[in-house]
């Protein structure tokens, strides 16, 4: 195949499961990894040689117009995922998500308007619907910004959408519910579980516990990606997608299926500290995702426990849980 293919974000969590996936299709990807002195490249580093030989590394930032076009530049599609994700240091740090989800958002649609890219596949969150007001949650139901970072998220949203409208940008917005698996940062709630009980804790340390969600393993939503890519303009273009597994899970009951799949008896300490405000808690999610599987033929192919099964695998290699520091709150 050998077409080029662009990736911002990259070197992140679901970034560099789409990276391989793209690769392991045959493609040629672009990867931006977030500029820094040090060279690090994220999670790009821990791809295999067979993998990197068809990556071409891209140092940049998406903040800055010309790094986006740089990015852009020559590609068949381009699969925006560069974002700030986490929603207590948006609380602290409401600004930068803005210039990262929202301005970053504008200058790769501004650079796929030059180079008139023939598709861009943008990413959203559930995080944008807010707590469930039906369930499940399809793309109809009403935007509700909880915290900064859904915000944020709403306006690199619209502005996709503004694009298309106004522009004719051949533009899908895929919209994940919470994504997990090999490559999380403690931050999120299944690694942070995982990596308490793995260090030999018996008590693991969380926010709220009943909160429900709707947790999908990473090569599932990898694959929604590569679905939404590749499949027909006139079946996707113009499209917002849930990428959703229709399961609804507690915080609470989540913990008690890591514990069995690791095989051990878990106790829950809830910390104030891990606590979101009160009007800012998502309280309930769970997707409907019938229009992505009927215009792609998505589906998801790990369940719940599968998933767990194969993510404590892979964090409880001493290389892996290493890098977790199972004492600190991760904001």
């Amino acid at each position: 195949m050998n077409e080029l293919v662009a990736v911002s974000g990259a070197e992140g969590f679901i970034g560099s499961h789409v990276v391989e996936l793209l690769v392991a299709k045959g493609y040629r990807v672009r990867a931006m990894a977030l500029y820094n002195s040090f060279g690090n490249r994220g999670w790009l580093d821990a791809l295999g040689p067979a993998t990197m030989s068809s990556v071409e590394v891209y140092p940049g930032d998406v903040r800055d117009a010309r790094s986006a076009l740089g990015l852009v530049e020559g590609a068949n599609a381009v699969y925006h995922l560069a974002a700030l994700v986490s929603i207590p240091y948006s609380y602290k740090a409401p600004a930068s998500y803005l210039e990262t989800n929202a301005l970053g958002t504008l200058n790769i649609l501004e650079a796929v308007r030059h180079e008139e890219t023939p598709r861009l596949v943008h990413t959203s969150t559930s995080e944008v619907y807010g707590s469930a007001q039906t369930v499940p949650i399809d793309e109809r139901h009403p935007l509700h910004a909880q915290s900064p970072y859904a915000a944020s998220k709403i306006a690199a949203d619209q502005l996709v959408q503004s694009y298309h409208l106004s522009f004719g940008i051949p533009a899908v917005t895929l919209r994940p519910f919470n994504t997990y698996g090999p490559r999380q940062s403690a931050r999120a709630v299944i690694p942070s579980v995982i990596s308490q009980l793995a260090a030999g804790r018996h008590t693991v340390h969380l926010g709220s516990t009943t909160p429900t969600r709707d947790f999908n393993f990473v090569e599932d939503t990898a694959a929604a990606f590569v679905a939404v890519g590749t499949a027909p303009a006139e079946r996707v273009v113009g499209r917002v997608l849930n990428a959703a597994s229709g399961r609804e899970v507690s915080v609470g009951a989540l913990v008690r299926i890591v514990g069995m799949v690791m095989g051990c008896s878990v106790e829950i300490s809830e910390e104030e500290e891990r606590l979101r405000p009160p009007a800012s808690e998502v309280n309930r999610l769970v997707g409907d995702s019938g229009a992505l599987r009927a215009l792609t033929g998505w589906s998801p192919m790990h369940s719940l426990e599968d998933g767990l099964a194969l993510t404590v695998k892979w964090m409880s290699a001493p290389a892996h849980l290493g890098t977790y520091r199972v004492d600190e709150y991760a904001v």
